[in-house]
């Protein structure tokens, strides 16, 4: 078995046809002057023949969905094992990517939110327990008598597929009609559904108009649905919105039904968990009224952005018309400054005069124009116009006058309030995911739990305990499982990378990594250093491209690139492996560069340096 990677003749951007032999299984720094060719070397050369060589082992259907890189400049290289690579780069820009999804940890808290969690009303925050039968019908006969009803079915929530079989079993015992994705069919219909999209399918089963009489046929429907869907019914009152009934969890006051707790109603990336009004963003981007109106030192014709009012006194706009017909019907004279008018009036302007109607006169080389209507107001305007246009560049126009703002409906959380009232002991799952990950893994330990729940969550807090661990080994414990991911520093989300890694537990991976000490506190350090001797431990090689003194010191073998840059470098200076004795390596390791300082101190004995130094 080989026990090395054998490199013969790379010559890939400025390496000098170098051959060389690392050893696998050991932790191997590459260093040298930044130009050298040590990431020629070790991810333009190494890597792109190892990442090569595992996509062309596979399939030829699972290539077409992955990059093939382009084979080095590199005559050979025996003993590759398949690569990864982690270097300096940022995970993610997604703004619905955070730090607990990238790292997956926050699949195991919507797990255990899922499993053990406790659902809470939203209203008046008492527990809620599951809605029998008859406080259902209860509830819908408290409707006003002529109503018309439709109980339904929900058989299929938010999944991809042609559900064909379905139809099939639904139309044998006796069902006619079928709503899917809000449209109705007959089940005799030849129904056809786009099986990659996700569909929402409500099996028909009773239609009825509110009398006192109606209550035992609609026990037995409300029945009929629950036992096709799961405890669930969904009731549409006619012409009145529709509501969802749960044979497992309702609040008696205020009428608000839970369906069972599932890990995805915890996600924001899935409609059944995410916020309606952002989506589960956490976020909106609203027109930002300072933005708007930069300088309230001007007057309204000078003064609001956007909007036209720049060339308003050098020609008849429409947004002059507007402004001086809303200020003579106020009786507020606009040649004042913006600071000197009433915040009344300008809140007028902004967000428009509601149902209070307007006259207006519009005088044009065409002729005068009058009309009477309401004011929209100048950021509503924009608002509308932003929705509604198809043209990239306006888009990027509005945007100038727009910022970001918190989610009113969420308030930042991304999920539905029904979802943020389930709580693992006092916290929601918004609440645990922003605490730092040290006081995630104090408070998960803490809990005080049944002996049922115990049983239930003992493998989730397992995993759970395991990468939070890593992440606080690699000295991220300062971090908050729901930071944006783009927000991160390239050395945090390279030290995110290594601890899922080591997370996975795989071994007989080659990892080649860039400068992961890079901006990081001595004692931070420290901690990434036994994070990476923990990787090779596992059975790893590792390729760290460092200038970092202390990288150098743990290594069991440095390569040293150079000894210039650019079309200087290139070439194998030194090699040398730990002799195990850590006083002798440093005195070894150091005494090659004062070697190489005084005997190397030209550019054209190179050549001769690199000859002795063999």
């Amino acid at each position: 078995m080989n026990d090395n990677i054998i490199i013969k003749g790379a010559k890939e951007h400025n390496l000098k046809n170098i051959s060389l032999q690392i050893p696998k299984n050991k932790l191997v720094v590459i260093t040298g002057l930044s130009g050298s060719g040590k990431s020629s070397l070790a991810f333009d050369t190494i890597y792109a023949e190892g990442q090569r060589r595992y996509v062309e082992s596979l399939s030829s259907y699972a290539r077409q969905f992955l990059g093939i890189m382009e084979k080095p400049n590199v005559e050979s290289i025996e003993g590759l094992s398949p690569a990864i690579s982690i270097d300096q780069k940022t995970t993610s820009k997604n703004p619905r990517s955070t730090v607990g999804t990238v790292t997956e940890i926050y699949d195991y808290i919507r797990l255990l939110y899922a499993r053990i969690g406790v659902p809470y009303c939203p209203n008046c925050g008492k527990k809620i327990e599951k809605q029998t039968l008859d406080q259902i019908v209860d509830t819908i006969m408290e409707q006003e008598e002529g109503i018309r009803i439709q109980i339904l079915a929900p058989v299929i929530r938010s999944k991809k597929g042609e559900f064909t079989k379905l139809f099939e079993n639904m139309q044998k015992e006796g069902f006619v009609r079928v709503r899917i994705d809000g449209e109705m069919f007959e089940l005799t219909d030849d129904i056809e559904l786009d099986r990659n999209k996700k569909h929402d399918i409500d099996i028909v089963v009773d239609r009825l108009v509110m009398k006192e009489e109606i209550r035992n046929r609609l026990t037995e429907s409300i029945e009929t649905a629950m036992a096709h869907s799961d405890n669930l019914v969904k009731v549409d009152f006619v012409g009145k919105g529709e509501k969802l009934f749960s044979g497992n969890y309702a609040c008696p006051d205020c009428n608000i039904s839970f369906e069972e707790l599932t890990p995805r109603m915890f996600s924001f990336n899935n409609p059944m968990g995410a916020c309606p009004e952002c989506t589960g963003i956490g976020y909106l981007m609203r027109i930002d009224e300072d933005l708007i109106i930069p300088d309230k030192n001007k007057t309204l014709y000078d003064g609001v952005k956007a909007f036209g009012s720049s060339t308003m006194k050098r020609g008849d706009t429409m947004a002059k018309m507007y402004f001086e017909s809303i200020a003579k019907h106020y009786g507020v004279n606009i040649e004042k400054p913006i600071k000197k008018l009433s915040r009344e009036f300008l809140e007028k302007i902004l967000y428009g005069t509601g149902e209070e109607e307007i006259d207006f006169e519009y005088t044009s080389a065409t002729g005068t124009r009058k009309f009477t209507c309401a004011f929209e107001g100048v950021i509503p305007t924009l608002d509308r116009r932003y929705r509604e246009t198809k043209s990239e560049g306006m888009r990027h126009f509005y945007e100038m006058y727009m910022s970001e703002s918190p989610c009113r409906c969420c308030e930042g959380a991304r999920l539905k309030k029904e979802v943020l009232a389930v709580r693992v002991g006092d916290k929601n799952i918004n609440e645990l995911t922003d605490m730092p990950i040290h006081k995630i893994k104090d408070y998960l330990a803490n809990l005080t739990l049944s002996k049922k729940e115990k049983m239930i969550a003992e493998l989730i807090f397992r995993e759970l305990n395991l990468r939070l661990q890593f992440l606080i080994d690699v000295g991220l414990e300062y971090l908050t499982l729901s930071r944006s991911s783009g927000t991160l520093s390239g050395g945090e989300a390279q030290r995110i990378r290594l601890a899922t890694q080591i997370g996975s537990g795989l071994s007989g991976v080659l990892y080649i990594l860039d400068e992961p000490s890079i901006g990081l506190h001595q004692r931070d350090n420290d901690k990434l250093l036994e994070t990476l001797k923990k990787l090779r431990d596992l059975g790893n090689t590792l390729i760290v491209v460092e200038h970092d003194e202390d990288t150098m010191y743990v290594a069991d073998q440095i390569v040293d690139i150079g000894p210039g840059a650019g079309v200087h470098g290139g070439n194998v200076i030194a090699q040398r492996n730990s002799r195990g004795n850590q006083t002798n390596f440093r005195f070894g390791y150091r005494s090659i560069f004062k070697w190489k300082e005084k005997n190397c101190s030209t550019k054209n004995e190179t050549k001769r340096c690199t000859r002795q130094m063999h």
